[in-house]
C-alpha cells in the first residue's frame, strides 16, 4: 500500500466518523438549513472566516451575503451600483470620488442606512486601534465624508486607479457596531448589515446558518435558509456530499472529477486569479540565497503540477497575475530545465554532497516546507516540489500544521501558500511583493525586497494612466523574474459539485478566497428553483 492510499483510506475513516457524529449534533428546528427542498441549500467550504465585521476585514472582495458594498461585481467582475444608485463620479485630478447613496435601504434589524454609516465603516478601518489586517488597502484614503444624507465624497492622497474597486467593501452599522468593542465586540460574531441574508448561528469550526432578509433591498432571496458547512479535510467534504449531507461542495480536482457523469450534479469550473507559491523567506540561509531560489524556480515542473496535481484544472503559475491576464508581462514564462538550475547552484559554490544534497561552507541545501493541514491541493503541490528540488540537489522537508503553528514559523521556514483576486493588478503585486508588506499580517511572506519592483510597484499604484500602469507592471515582473522571491506554481481553477435543481447558476473569476462569498454560490440571493 502506497503513502497515498494510506493517507486516503485514513481520511475516508476520518470522514465517517465525522459524518456520523454530523448526523448525531443536528437537531431539528436548529435552524442548520439541511434538507432536500428547493427553498434550503447547505454547500461544504475548506475555510471560515475569522471575523463576520468588515471593519476587521471581512467581506472585502464583495459578496458577503450580510453586507452590501457601495459597489459590487456582476457575473463578469465588472463593477455594477449596490448601495450606490451609480458608479463614482471622478474628479479630473483622481482623487475626488463622489457616490449618490439609495434610499430607503434598512438594515436588518430595521434602522435605516444612510451615508454616517459609510462615514464611520471606513474610518473606524482606518483608525490606529483597530486590528484590521487590510487597513493598508485603504493606504490612498485621506478622508470621507457625508453631504447629507445620501451622499458620500472621498479624498484621496494621490490618484489611485483601482480605488472604486476598494468600495465593494461591506459597509457597518453604526448604531449597532459603535456600541461595542471593534477587535473584541459582539460585531465580529453577531452583525447587521444590509444584504441579502441575515445570520442565525455561527457554531465555529462548524457552519455558519443564514436565513432570507424578507426586506432586503434587492427583493427577497428564494432560498429562505442558506448553510454554509466549513470542512477544512477535502476526503471529509467529497464524503459528506456523496451521503447528500451536502448540496454542494468545493473540491480538488481529482475529486470532483467522480461526479462528471452523476445526472443529479452539476460541476462548475471557475476560472480563478487564485495561485498556489512557495514561500522562500530571505533571512533563512539557503532560501535567501538568490542562486538558490534562481535554481528552484527552473528546476520545478509546473506543467507537470498541473497535470497531475490538478487533472488539468489550471496552469502554469509564473507570478501572482495568471498567464491570461491582460496585465501579464509576456516572455516572463520560465522553462522546466534542471540541467541550467545544476549549473546555477554549481557556479554558485552549492557541490553536492555524498547523499546527493548539496552543501556551501558548510551548510545543507535544506529547508522545511509547510502546509495547512487538510488541505490536499497544498499537500500534493509541496510534494510535487519537494520532488523536483530533490534532483536539483535541495531537500526539501514537507510538514503539515495548522495556521496558529505555520504563522510564527514563516520567517525563517517556506510555506505553501495561496492567494490572488482578479479585480486589480495592484491587489496581488503590492501585497505580495512590495517590501513595505514585509511582516504585514499574511503579506509578503517571502520577506522579499528588491529596489525595481518597490520603484514600478508604487509607480503603478500612484498612476491613472493605464499605458503607465501596464508600462510598470510589466518591470515589476521582468525584475521578479530575474529576483525570485517565491516559486509560483499554478494558477487553479476552482471545481465545484452541487445538485442540479436551481437555475440561474454561475461562476465569476474568482479571487483566492473561496468561502461564502465565490463558488457557484456568490449570487444564490438571485437563484430560482426548477419547475
Amino acid at each position: 500500500m502506497t503513502a497515498r492510499t494510506v493517507r486516503t483510506a485514513t481520511a475516508a475513516a476520518a470522514a465517517a466518523v465525522v459524518l456520523a457524529s454530523a448526523a448525531a449534533c443536528s437537531a431539528p428546528g436548529d435552524g442548520d438549513g439541511s434538507g432536500s427542498g428547493t427553498d434550503v441549500l447547505t454547500v461544504g467550504v475548506a475555510q471560515e472566516p475569522e471575523t463576520l465585521s468588515p471593519l476587521l476585514g471581512y467581506g472585502k472582495e464583495g459578496n458577503s451575503k450580510i453586507f452590501d458594498g457601495l459597489l459590487t461585481h456582476d457575473a463578469r467582475m465588472r463593477l455594477r451600483p449596490a448601495l450606490a444608485t451609480r458608479l463614482p463620479k471622478v474628479s479630473k485630478d483622481g482623487r475626488t470620488y463622489t457616490f449618490d447613496l439609495r434610499k430607503g435601504i434598512t438594515f436588518s434589524d430595521g434602522k435605516p442606512f444612510t451615508s454616517r454609516d459609510v462615514v464611520y465603516t471606513y474610518e473606524t478601518i482606518l483608525d490606529k486601534k483597530t486590528n484590521n489586517p487590510s487597513k493598508g488597502e485603504l493606504d490612498a484614503l485621506d478622508s470621507v465624508r457625508a453631504e447629507g444624507r445620501h451622499k458620500v465624497v472621498f479624498h484621496l492622497k494621490y490618484p489611485y486607479a483601482a480605488f472604486a474597486e476598494r468600495t465593494v467593501l461591506p459597509i457597518a452599522s453604526q448604531a449597532v457596531a459603535s456600541r461595542t468593542d471593534v477587535n473584541t465586540g459582539s460585531y465580529n460574531t453577531r452583525p447587521v448589515g444590509t444584504g441579502p441574508y441575515i445570520l442565525t448561528s455561527w457554531r465555529k469550526g462548524e457552519k455558519l446558518s443564514f436565513k432570507a432578509n424578507p426586506h432586503y433591498w434587492g427583493g427577497r432571496p428564494k432560498i429562505k435558509r442558506f448553510t454554509v458547512a466549513v470542512i477544512e479535510d477535502d476526503d471529509v467534504r467529497a464524503t459528506r456530499l456523496r451521503s447528500g449531507d451536502l448540496d454542494g461542495a468545493i473540491l480538488p480536482p481529482n475529486l470532483a472529477k467522480a461526479y462528471e457523469k452523476d445526472p443529479g450534479k452539476r460541476t462548475f469550473s471557475a476560472k480563478t486569479a487564485d495561485y498556489r507559491a512557495v514561500t522562500l523567506p530571505t533571512d533563512n540561509p539557503v532560501t535567501g540565497d538568490k542562486a538558490v531560489r534562481r535554481a528552484l524556480d527552473l528546476a520545478v515542473d509546473r506543467k507537470a503540477m498541473v497535470k497531475s496535481v490538478l487533472n488539468g484544472a489550471g496552469k502554469p503559475a509564473y507570478g501572482p497575475l495568471p498567464t491570461d491576464s491582460p496585465w501579464f508581462a509576456k516572455g516572463t514564462e520560465r522553462p522546466h530545465d534542471l540541467k541550467r538550475a545544476r549549473k546555477i547552484l554549481d557556479a554558485a559554490g552549492w557541490k553536492p554532497g555524498k547523499d546527493g544534497i548539496r552543501k556551501k561552507d558548510g551548510e545543507r541545501a535544506a529547508f522545511t516546507l509547510w502546509y495547512f493541514s487538510g488541505d490536499k491541493l497544498r499537500q500534493d503541490h509541496a510534494l510535487a516540489y519537494a520532488s523536483d528540488a530533490k534532483k536539483a540537489g535541495i531537500d526539501v522537508k514537507v510538514q503539515a500544521g495548522s495556521r496558529e503553528v505555520v504563522r510564527p514559523k514563516l520567517k525563517h521556514d517556506a510555506m505553501l501558500m495561496g492567494n490572488g483576486f482578479p479585480a486589480d493588478p495592484d491587489f496581488d503585486l503590492y501585497p505580495t511583493l512590495h517590501s513595505s508588506q514585509i511582516g504585514d499580517g499574511w503579506n509578503n511572506l517571502g520577506y522579499y525586497h528588491d529596489k525595481t519592483v518597490d520603484e514600478q510597484l508604487d509607480t503603478a499604484r500612484r498612476s491613472r494612466d493605464p499605458k503607465v500602469r501596464e508600462a510598470a507592471y510589466d518591470k515589476a515582473q521582468r525584475a521578479l523574474a530575474k529576483n525570485p522571491g517565491y516559486t509560483f506554481l499554478t494558477h487553479i481553477d476552482h471545481v465545484y459539485v452541487i445538485d442540479d435543481k436551481w437555475r440561474g447558476l454561475t461562476t465569476q473569476i474568482e479571487p483566492h478566497d473561496h468561502g461564502i462569498g465565490a463558488g457557484p454560490w456568490w449570487n444564490v440571493q438571485d437563484w430560482q428553483p426548477k419547475k
